[in-house]
């Protein structure tokens, strides 16, 4: 099922209306009806998946406790690896097993040796990434003692399962989401226009920005070739804009959708276009899975705290871990080990952990040349690792960037002048509301009901003239 779906939207009030006003205060019959409605809402997308998704549920949840009772070491580790084994082999096979036995074949071509090999033909489950790091996280903090194995069964599944994020995240962590679950929730009106108002917003970067981008970014890529450098410009800044209004907006989306259901989910983007170098960029950009990866790899294999070689062979390893996590293709690889060539000189002048606060100049409405210039160099930085992203083929990638350099005599993009005043409007309202968020959340705007209410309502006039509605799946879906 999708967000931007007639089907969600009669499925959201029809949760919502049983969720609080029919089971009401009853904690466990309302999780039990989360749980209902979250596997519903997986089984809608393809049923036969759901089996997946509840085995992987029943093998941490089952592990969990055999980990906690555990009176030795090597018992505790038997239990610990087999979930992590049994979790990654089935993401392996899944989602890679044809990208790396096709390379072997490849490789072995080159060489001469011809072979057959057997791949396997079946789609990907969606969000089988980001279910699976659920789980993942929750078995890790278990062996570590960070917490204590989850007994109730439905609370733990609805931990593992909860629609919002079951198939783009955010990535959630049992530490801050279960204890949420187990807690009695109550309906507070002021979450729920909070939660309104970030749906809407949500809705408006998907179906009127990204939507609407990725008739033109479609239009290039699929024809790169011919296309001049002014029109592969265009393409690849108009991609950056997609992705980010794409899945940032299935994050809202999510986000403000828990909110009317009493539960908060963290942080998934932090305006990472504001960002001053890569460094920043990733504290800004998927900030559930980057956060991840710091904690569960990063970290484990030592982080910054040993030899600068050995420092340096981290942040390749988080990078390229990474890219390989958005798909199996040399294309994500690449995006991952340009973002880390990006990435270690800061790191190895230590202004990776330059600036972390909210806003780009705090206490200002407006950021200084400085920090303009830098916000410009790092986007100039991050389109050109999105080419990668946005290629089928390496090969096609380079092409791409070969042409935007040298290819001057291709064909233009046709845009007319209604819509160039359209794009105009959508974009323009689009900044004018991004900033207005950050400023208010740094409370450098007022924060006044009826100033959100006019707000909603433009993006929702806005989304009723120019949102695309063609049930365009969500780019994240594919990971």
């Amino acid at each position: 099922m999708l967000f931007n779906s007639v089907s969600f939207l009669i499925f959201l009030p029809v949760v919502f209306v049983l969720y609080w006003f029919v089971i009401k205060n009853n904690l466990k019959w309302q999780n039990l009806l989360l749980l209902c409605a979250s596997y519903y809402f997986y089984a809608s997308w393809d049923y036969r998946f759901l089996f997946l998704l509840i085995f992987s549920t029943v093998l941490d949840y089952g592990t969990g406790i055999m980990m906690e009772k555990s009176n030795t070491l090597t018992k505790r580790r038997f239990w610990f690896w087999t979930s992590v084994i049994i979790n990654l082999g089935f993401l392996a096979v899944f989602k890679y097993y044809n990208f790396f036995i096709t390379s072997f074949e490849q490789a072995l071509s080159q060489l001469g040796i011809s072979i057959n090999v057997w791949t396997l033909k079946v789609i990907l489950p969606v969000g089988i990434s980001f279910y699976t790091f659920h789980g993942l996280s929750y078995v890790i903090d278990i062996y570590k003692d960070k917490i204590k194995a989850e007994r109730n069964f439905v609370d733990y599944s609805l931990f593992v399962s909860y629609f919002p994020l079951l198939v783009a995240g955010p990535i959630e962590r049992a530490t801050h989401l279960l204890p949420q679950i187990k807690q009695k929730r109550s309906f507070k009106s002021d979450d729920a226009i909070k939660g309104i108002e970030l749906i809407v917003w949500g809705f408006f970067k998907k179906v009127v920005i990204a939507d609407t981008l990725s008739i033109i970014v479609n239009q290039v890529y699929t024809d790169s070739e011919h296309y001049g450098s002014e029109a592969l410009m265009i393409g690849a800044i108009g991609f950056s804009f997609q992705i980010y209004c794409d899945f940032s907006g299935y994050s809202d989306i999510a986000i403000g959708t828990s909110k009317l259901l009493g539960i908060d989910l963290i942080q998934n983007f932090n305006f990472p276009y504001l960002s001053r170098n890569i460094a920043e960029f990733w504290r800004r950009w998927h900030i559930s899975l980057s956060t991840w990866f710091r904690d569960y790899l990063y970290i484990p294999l030592g982080g910054s705290k040993v030899s600068k070689l050995l420092s340096v062979r981290n942040v390749f390893i988080i990078f390229l871990v990474s890219g390989i996590w958005h798909g199996a293709n040399w294309t994500f690889l690449t995006w991952g080990a340009i973002h880390a060539i990006f990435f270690i000189p800061s790191f190895l002048i230590g202004s990776n952990r330059k600036y972390k606060e909210d806003i780009v100049h705090p206490n200002k409405l407006l950021p200084s040349f400085r920090d303009i210039f830098q916000i410009m160099i790092t986007f100039f930085f991050v389109t050109v690792a999105w080419v990668f992203f946005r290629a089928e083929t390496l090969t096609q990638a380079f092409q791409y960037i070969s042409s935007i350099l040298f290819n001057r005599a291709g064909k233009s993009l046709i845009i007319s002048n209604v819509d160039i005043i359209s794009y105009g409007i959508i974009f323009a309202v689009f900044f004018g509301t991004s900033f207005y968020f950050l400023y208010r959340k740094n409370k450098l705007v007022a924060n006044h009901h009826y100033i959100r209410f006019v707000l909603s309502l433009i993006l929702l006039i806005l989304i009723a003239l120019f949102g695309q509605f063609s049930k365009q799946s969500f780019i994240y879906f594919q990971f």
